[in-house]
């Protein structure tokens, strides 16, 4: 029997080139403004339409601001950007949600909250995160812009097949441990490399358990584990969740697109190129300490010794410590910390934004904390205004931004200044990746908050 992966990919096969690679059918292209607009230009110079317009959705998120979206951005790059993708989709036919349209978010964000991301989809974007819509039972990756190019023009990619994991995850999570903690500890047993050339299937009750946030949140982290993608078989939980949303089919396509759902499941004796299994009692809050996604331990440990590493890994590990001023051996339990942000295509869910509300409600942000709390989509803000979220977030000294990417990566003006602390549910923290110099902590919502209104590294265990 074939794995999931084998029967979505087989059936968007449109031709197989002999000793190289396959043509795949795309069903679902998201563009933004980052990686889109040199394919679009040698559309142009190629006098190239866009195949299936209708397939093809852009938003702007890289690069807008999380203030004044009412106002003309003052970046003059990021203006260029997001002009320039508004610009594209008109004179390609291509349905745009652009700043301040109720529809923008983050890419990822709005996909699956708008019923475009479906099961047995196969789904692209110019953007590595894009493994985030795996959650819904798609096979959904990052491309490169020639290769949106190629989208935009045949609704097809030529791509190489990867092997096939499956990571199964039993038992079930303790208290204050989340999909990100889950991601993390995933990172930190199997490296950022771990998972390269394979597209990963999670599977096992602490899955099953996890509500779409929450799968949303463990695939979005596939590709930081250098997986080509991860994705999770479609359930009832899936199916709750698509039904009545904008995109997803009604009546009798309901019913029609569901019973094929029902079958996107890996059969009971496929055979995957590797299987991994954890326990999920094993998983605890965690932070990360280095600069990688995989440099990460539970909150409550200290960072590794150099004990044991040979002299290329040592000279590494010492670089990043030295990037990060910590020390091998250290404890970061109680560690000061300046900046907080919660958001990103990883964190930036209404789930991520009432877990850090359930920590923070009646407390105080902590004086020298600087708090960014940016929702993934107007959706987003909007269900935090109607479930009174705002009220407590902002009693407790906390203000909520505008839509968009934000303090996750420093193309736009949230940027952590050089040499201090973010505490950040975003996916990344390589060198300067949120500013130059800045120095990031990934956690998830809960340890996050816990350190905004404690001011340092805490267990959220310890105030939950």
């Amino acid at each position: 029997m074939n794995t999931l992966f084998d029967k979505i990919w087989d059936a968007h096969v449109v031709q197989q080139i002999e000793d190289g690679p396959t043509q795949l059918y795309i069903d679902r292209l998201y563009c933004h403004e980052v990686t889109s607009p040199q394919a679009f230009a040698s559309m142009r110079q190629r006098g190239l339409k866009c195949l299936r317009p209708a397939q093809i959705f852009c938003m702007p998120d890289h690069n807008t601001p999380t203030h004044d979206q009412d106002k003309p951005i003052e970046d003059p790059v990021s203006k260029k950007q997001v002009d320039t993708l508004a610009e594209n989709a008109k004179d390609f036919g291509l349905t745009h949600f652009g700043m301040m349209n109720p529809k923008n978010g983050i890419i990822h964000v709005v996909g699956p909250e708008r019923g475009l991301s479906l099961p047995g989809m196969t789904i692209v974007c110019g953007d590595s995160h894009t493994s985030t819509h795996g959650a819904m039972g798609a096979v959904a990756f990052g491309i490169g812009t020639s290769e949106v190019e190629m989208v935009l023009a045949s609704q097809c990619i030529l791509q190489q097949k990867p092997k096939s994991m499956r990571i199964n995850i039993s038992g079930s999570l303790g208290k204050g441990v989340t999909a990100k903690d889950v991601a993390l500890y995933l990172m930190s047993k199997i490296s950022t490399s771990g998972a390269t050339g394979y597209f990963v299937e999670y599977a096992g009750a602490v899955v099953r358990d996890l509500s779409m946030e929450g799968r949303l949140t463990l695939c979005n982290l596939s590709i930081e584990m250098g997986a080509r993608g991860g994705f999770i078989a479609p359930d009832e939980k899936t199916f709750e969740y698509i039904k009545g949303r904008e995109y997803a089919p009604v009546g009798e396509a309901w019913d029609k697109a569901v019973a094929y759902w029902e079958t996107l499941k890996s059969g009971e004796d496929a055979v995957f190129d590797k299987e991994l299994y954890f326990d999920g009692a094993d998983i605890q809050p965690m932070i990360t300490y280095g600069t990688n996604p995989g440099m990460g331990m539970s909150i409550t440990d200290s960072i590794p010794t150099l004990e044991g590493m040979g002299e290329a890994a040592q000279a590494s590990f010492m670089k990043s410590m030295n990037y990060m001023g910590f020390q091998p051996g250290q404890q970061l339990l109680g560690h000061p910390i300046d900046y907080v942000f919660l958001g990103a295509c990883t964190n930036g869910r209404i789930e991520d934004f009432r877990a850090f509300a359930s920590v923070v409600k009646g407390k105080k942000k902590a004086d020298g904390v600087t708090a960014w709390l940016v929702p993934g989509s107007w959706a987003v803000d909007q269900q935090i205004r109607m479930e009174g979220l705002d009220v407590v977030l902002k009693d407790a000294g906390f203000e909520i931004r505008q839509p968009g990417c934000s303090a996750c990566l420093a193309m736009n003006d949230d940027k952590i200044p050089a040499g201090k602390y973010a505490v950040s549910t975003s996916n990344r923290n390589f060198e300067g990746r949120q500013g130059p110099g800045s120095r990031t902590i990934l956690a998830s919502p809960l340890v996050a908050a816990a350190a905004a209104v404690t001011g340092v590294l805490t267990d959220p265990r310890t105030i939950i």
